[in-house]
């Protein structure tokens, strides 16, 4: 058989000539309807009897190019149309904008790309409950693979941090850090590897981190609330605290240094983590060591006039009054200056005093600022990203000065809040929007101009605020038949549980958390840290 197919492509290359004769070419053809066994055998036959019938070579040479046309159909060539390849959407950041984008956007349009040091979504309004034990770590940390894998949908992932971007050449420097242990403890040291991907369009979600305002000490001796990793430290700070503080040992004004909890900030991290504190405090530490939790202190500092800002007046008020009872101490009007190894310096507004204050454990839960890429990204442009608190987006939640860059989240500047619940309509409308781009397959136009084309610019309507601030009871402020409906007390309380369980982003998660609960409610909280 393979004598057979080499003599055929021997008389293929014969054909090239065109000095061969009539009579040497019917002979050639002859020999192919005989010994081929391929099936293009119908084009050499029909050459073959086109060739005869004319009789001359320039029936045989005009044959040639119509084989040669006809064989060109059949096999892959070079000139033949490329099939159309998908642009590639690159998606920074696994946080509430980002991970609604990948829930709704159109995989099958795109080639997406997410970038992240986290591989998992993280539901930030249970965080102050991780901390002291109310709900695990896990309950609340839902993998990406996972979330895309149940929507069926394919991407590419790399742990990494987005350190650097070339907007000329639509490249992305991805950095990766990897602990290296040689089997000695005292030898690990970190290896940073690097690589470079491309990016057709890009979606900036990287959110934001904590921000310290430069007050001094606050990044050497505060505590911070805003990762997983973060509600870690403080469970471990708190678990040590409270051991080192049973030893008969220590005198009784190191002792009460050591249970003086302050919590900076009060916005809604803040109330709900100062809430959190106190649950722990009255219903477990109050059986585990019954003399220390008496000793416990909570102090709540704000450098506004009230906690909770942008909740209605009502419910503020009811917040400070429920903070009152159950022993919280609310410093309001009052700025830290500075924090040492173990006191910080505050000033009140109204008196100008600055007042020296000791304390064991403090958490800084005081603004957010954009994650560090975003600054980056910011001084490609600086005449334009001229704004240091984050990206200047406009309402299609393009970065302003960058071609084919979108923003949201945190880690922007635009008119409306850094709330979660924002950033997971920016994600929905985006992902809608690029839907709709995808879809114009004229695409004469550029990507900025055919989203402004096919969708309206993004409008922020919000769903209500929640927090939950101790003793079984939640503040609410629901909008509802053009006004806002509030209420505050152990039905807000059931409400807000309702809403975080409906909002988990999986049926297993919202069963952890709800089995979390039960076990709280029955065995009490478990603060054990490796």
């Amino acid at each position: 058989m393979f004598a057979n197919k080499a003599k055929s492509f021997k008389s293929l290359a014969a054909l090239r000539s065109v000095n061969v004769g009539v009579a040497s070419q019917n002979k050639l053809f002859s020999t192919l309807s005989t010994h081929t066994r391929s099936p293009y055998k119908h084009l050499y036959s029909a050459a073959n009897t086109t060739a005869a019938f004319n009789g001359n070579r320039s029936s045989v040479a005009e044959n040639e190019v119509q084989r040669r046309r006809s064989y060109s159909t059949i096999l892959p060539s070079a000139e033949q149309p490329a099939i159309k390849k998908k642009k590639t959407l690159a998606l920074l950041g696994t946080g509430w904008g980002s991970t609604t984008i990948l829930k709704n956007l159109d995989t099958d349009k795109f080639d997406v790309v997410v970038v992240s040091p986290r591989n998992y979504f993280l539901f930030t309004p249970l965080l102050p409950s991780c901390t002291v034990g109310t709900t695990e770590n896990r309950s609340i940390m839902e993998p990406i693979r996972h979330i895309v894998g149940r929507h069926g949908k394919n991407i590419r992932f790399y742990e990494a941090q987005c350190s650097d971007i070339d907007m000329a050449a639509k490249e992305l420097v991805l950095e990766r850090s990897v602990d290296k242990d040689n089997g000695d403890s005292a030898a690990t040291h970190a290896v940073t590897s690097t690589t470079r991907i491309n990016y057709d369009y890009l979606v900036v979600g990287v959110g934001g981190t904590y921000n310290t305002f430069g007050t001094p000490g606050v990044q050497e001796h505060a505590l911070f609330l805003k990762e997983m990793g973060d509600a870690s430290k403080i469970r471990r700070r708190l678990k040590d605290t409270i051991e080192k503080a049973s030893f008969d040992s220590i005198s009784e004004q190191e002792r009460s240094r050591l249970l003086h909890m302050v919590v900076v900030g009060g916005g809604p991290t803040g109330v709900e983590f100062a809430g959190e504190l106190h649950d722990l405090i009255e219903e477990d530490l109050s059986k585990w060591v019954p003399e220390l939790a008496k000793q416990v202190k909570i102090t709540l500092i704000e450098a506004l006039p009230n906690v909770l800002p942008s909740f209605d007046k009502k419910l503020v008020t009811y917040t400070q009054q429920m903070f009152k009872k159950n022993g919280i101490q609310l410093m309001t009007s009052t700025a830290v200056k500075e924090v040492k190894e173990s006191t910080l310096v505050v000033r009140d507004a109204n008196t100008g005093l600055e007042t020296e204050i000791p304390y064991g454990t403090i958490v800084w839960a005081a603004g957010i600022r954009a994650r560090e890429f975003a600054h980056t990204l910011r001084s490609k442009v600086p005449e334009i990203q001229n704004n240091g608190r984050g990206l200047i987006i406009d309402d299609y939640l393009r970065v302003k000065g960058t071609p084919n860059i979108w923003a949201l989240g945190d880690c922007t500047v635009s008119k409306n809040a850094p709330l979660a619940q924002v950033a997971s309509q920016q994600g929905k409308w985006l992902a809608k929007a690029l839907n709709s781009m995808a879809k114009d397959e004229q695409q004469l136009e550029d990507a900025y101009s055919r989203i402004e084309r096919s969708v309206k610019p993004f409008v922020y309507s919000s769903n209500g605020s929640l927090a939950y601030i101790g003793g079984e009871r939640a503040i609410a402020e629901i909008p509802m038949f053009n006004k806002s409906i509030t209420a505050g007390g152990p039905l807000a309380s059931l409400f807000w549980k309702s809403y975080c369980l409906w909002e988990l982003f999986s049926v297993r998660s919202s069963m952890s958390v709800a089995t979390d609960w039960i076990k709280r409610s029955i065995f009490g909280r478990h603060i054990s840290v490796d």
